[in-house]
């Protein structure tokens, strides 16, 4: 099989930058609004491993069927290190990172540098226990990122069952059909498309 064209390769970056960032504010969520050195590390969400199926929507995305779905094979250690990556991703460019957490419901409260703007992140999780999860995000940019002022995304994830035959924890496959390992990619060992 020939390797995609270069053109194809940074659409890939581009896709998984975006998913890193969408990681980071799902983890984020979870994340106390508190400074690093006070207090001990904090939980991470416990989700059931498997094979999840992720759908992002937003306004600022043409509606397509399925053209947000990803799937993801996951395991607790991995589900760990998705956490930590994205708790450490935002810790590193908010400035503003407030949390709540109220049985079921978790809502965090962002303001973040990204792309020389202002990026002001308001978001609402529904948990379902370990097998799913429903994220809306109101985001408003100043001054507007690529030509957007505000948008509004929502993520929703659940568990279809154990991983296919063959699956490693953290193979993933974007809606475009993209199979990588999110594993290698967050641990520097590229993670190249398959």
């Amino acid at each position: 099989m020939r390797p995609p064209a270069a053109p194809v390769l940074r659409c890939i970056a581009r896709a998984v930058r975006a998913r890193a960032l969408a990681l980071a504010v799902f983890a984020s969520l979870l994340v106390p609004a508190v400074p690093a050195a006070a207090a001990p590390a904090p939980e991470f969400p416990q989700l059931a491993p498997g094979l999840w199926e992720m759908d992002r929507t937003s306004d600022s995305m043409p509606p397509q069927p399925d053209a947000g779905r990803t799937t993801l094979c996951l395991d607790r250690s991995l589900s760990k290190q998705m956490f930590e990556m994205g708790a450490g991703a935002m810790s590193g460019m908010c400035s503003r990172h407030e949390f709540h957490l109220s049985g079921n419901r978790a809502s965090g409260d962002f303001v973040c540098e990204m792309g020389g703007s202002r990026m002001h992140s308001k978001s609402t999780m529904v948990i379902d226990g370990d097998r799913a999860y429903r994220t809306t995000i109101h985001t408003t940019w100043d001054p507007p990122l690529m030509g957007r002022a505000a948008t509004d995304t929502v993520l929703t994830a659940r568990r279809l069952g154990p991983c296919l035959p063959g699956q490693q924890p953290g193979d993933m496959t974007t809606a475009q059909g993209h199979k990588f390992n999110i594993r290698d990619a967050l641990q520097g060992r590229g993670g190249a498309p398959r």
